[in-house]
């Protein structure tokens, strides 16, 4: 079997020196039907590495309710990238950032007051028992028995969140114990605080940054003084949020970037390869004073777009490579413009107002007591004496839809910092309540949704609250709308395809909300921009009748559902 090992100055492969050159896909981000068309594109750019987080919160997203099948089959996925020639580079975490929701931890885990990314006993066991069932997977399919993965990392940028010493050598344990045998990183942002709290002497120190290669190089070097010097997260691009632009970078300053990181001698993990996108509701948050939700594609102006296509930075990166290592003569072909068509949208009825469910409480409850993992909670409360006045609210996370007997008052925003809202008399509040996003860096990570504390009425307590979760995709899939006039409307369409084909839903005529093609989840939409189109990938679709449903918040401008050509993700600062 092939050795792969960490010399004095080099990667060895075998005994003899072996640069990697990889870059990222995340398999819980890609259809799975696409992943060997990613992979192969991955290969032929001259890559020679595939690497991947694992997402815990998507493989058990309820306690004890473990999935590696379908869009979780981690071993698949390694499978296909061993079968394309390629090696592989796994990041189980537990924590992965990857403005992933809630940085991949299961909320069932992060809810409450918990010591996170710690060697508090409780959160140890359960992060043993998950790193177990993550190498059960990956075990049998390291380079030594066999298989593509020749580098496992523990943690990921601890640096940036703690210096639990004991913590990262109670993974290294786990991890040894579990059979794993090749080679162990961490990966930190090149500083020296980083550097040294995210670490231990025993693993393999490498690097995320995306500029300035050979300054931060040197910084790595300080502090891994043998051994290959490795960007193991080099930023080619970036993400976006609501209300933000679109990020992009300089495809000639990018490759000059990975053109200095290999001419230096380094190994390379491009991240990302391909970003493809946050369906549902997995995207995450940033809060670093405001909060701000990311959208839901995650094309992050990477080598391939988010549906697959090869870029200008993809032949860029692909000449640059060619002058270190061996490039395959194939190319990928170019993209096609996908399918243009328009249909008419038909109201189905309200979709937020089944019966309050649940005995009052003195508080409304978080999504987090409730157990949901889906965007929306409603809370309804009756008004003493059916009087309004001043409603002020702990914190709101993240966004409100304030209503007093089924008439709309307006919204409370946790990034505009909201908290108070002028009541009109009436007899019954309803306030809807949508998880935007789960935190997914630093300190604010693993916090709890819905409304935060006691709202009070003129500085009174308001008691008596009914909080009724409603589950987005379930409603969706029912197609069971209510008949109010008033509130967020269902609508539905049918469009035929001549075969199944990768497209692009044109969202400008809406304001927000959730889209679904056959049942398949697509994600968010938001006219708060940049992105104005969702991915919808190809086997999503159908040849013949397709059916789109989607659930507005909000209102219509025009009732319409666009495929456009090509994906439209907002202007950029340039």
């Amino acid at each position: 079997m092939t050795s792969f090992s960490i010399g004095d100055t080099d990667f060895l492969r075998d005994g003899e020196p072996h640069r990697v050159i990889s870059g990222a896909i995340h398999y819980f981000r890609v259809h799975p039907d696409l992943w060997q068309d990613r992979i192969r594109k991955a290969r032929l750019m001259g890559l020679n590495t595939i690497e991947t987080y694992v997402a815990w919160n998507a493989h058990e997203p309820r306690r004890g309710e473990w999935d590696a099948t379908g869009w979780n089959d981690l071993g698949r996925f390694l499978d296909l990238v061993h079968a394309e020639g390629m090696d592989a580079i796994v990041r189980p975490g537990p924590y992965i950032c990857a403005e992933w929701h809630n940085g991949g931890l299961p909320v069932w885990l992060t809810g409450g007051e918990h010591a996170l990314r710690s060697s508090k006993p409780s959160f140890l066991a359960d992060v043993s028992d998950y790193l177990r069932r993550v190498y059960e997977i990956v075990s049998p399919r390291q380079i030594d028995s066999g298989g593509p993965v020749v580098l496992v990392q523990i943690e990921n940028e601890y640096g940036a969140y703690g210096a639990d010493k004991a913590y990262l050598e109670e993974l290294v344990r786990v991890t040894r114990e579990a059979g794993i045998t090749v080679p162990l990183t961490t990966v930190d942002q090149p500083t020296h605080q980083m550097l040294a709290d995210g670490s231990l002497p025993s693993l393999h120190k490498t690097g995320s940054f995306g500029s300035r290669s050979l300054e931060r190089l040197a910084t790595l070097r300080e502090h891994q003084p043998t051994g290959p010097l490795m960007c193991s997260e080099f930023w080619d691009g970036w993400f976006d949020w609501w209300g933000g632009v679109h990020h992009t970078t300089d495809v000639e300053a990018a490759a000059s970037e990975l053109d200095a990181l290999l001419a230096a001698g380094a190994s390379v993990n491009i991240y990302m390869f391909h970003g493809g996108t946050n369906f549902g509701l997995t995207n995450g948050a940033n809060d670093k004073g405001r909060y701000l939700p990311l959208v839901t594609s995650y094309d992050y102006d990477a080598p391939l777009d988010e549906a697959g296509n090869p870029t200008a930075k993809f032949h860029a990166f692909r000449e640059v490579i060619s002058r270190y290592a061996p490039v395959p003569a194939e190319v990928p072909a170019p993209a096609s413009p996908a399918p243009e068509l328009t249909v008419p949208l038909r109201r189905a009825g309200t979709w937020t107002d089944a019966a309050a469910t649940g005995e009052p409480g003195e508080r409304p409850r978080t999504f987090d007591e409730l157990g949901h993992l889906s965007a929306l909670v409603r809370y309804d409360v009756d008004l003493p004496d059916s009087a309004g006045g001043l409603l002020i609210v702990d914190e709101v996370r993240d966004l409100a839809w304030v209503s007093v007997d089924g008439q709309h008052v307006g919204t409370l925003a946790r990034t505009r910092h909201n908290r108070a809202i002028a009541l009109p008399a009436g007899r019954v509040l309803s306030i809807l309540v949508e998880d935007q996003g789960r935190v997914n860096y630093d300190h604010r990570l693993g916090e709890e949704k819905g409304l935060i504390g006691v709202p009070r009425l003129d500085g009174a307590p308001l008691t008596g609250w009914r909080s009724t979760p409603l589950d987005v995709a379930a409603i969706a899939a029912s197609e069971v709308f209510g008949t109010a006039e008033n509130g967020p409307s269902a609508w539905t369409a049918e469009f035929d395809l001549d075969s199944p084909a990768d497209l692009f839903l044109d969202t400008s005529a809406w304001t927000k909300g959730y889209a679904f093609v056959n049942g398949f989840f697509l994600g968010r939409y938001w006219r708060n921009g940049p992105q104005r189109t969702l991915c919808v990938p190809a086997p999503a679709t159908r040849q013949g009748t397709n059916e789109i449903v989607v659930l507005e918040l909000a209102h219509l401008l025009e009732p319409i559902a666009a495929f456009v050509s090509a994906p439209a993700l907002g202007a950029t600062e340039e």
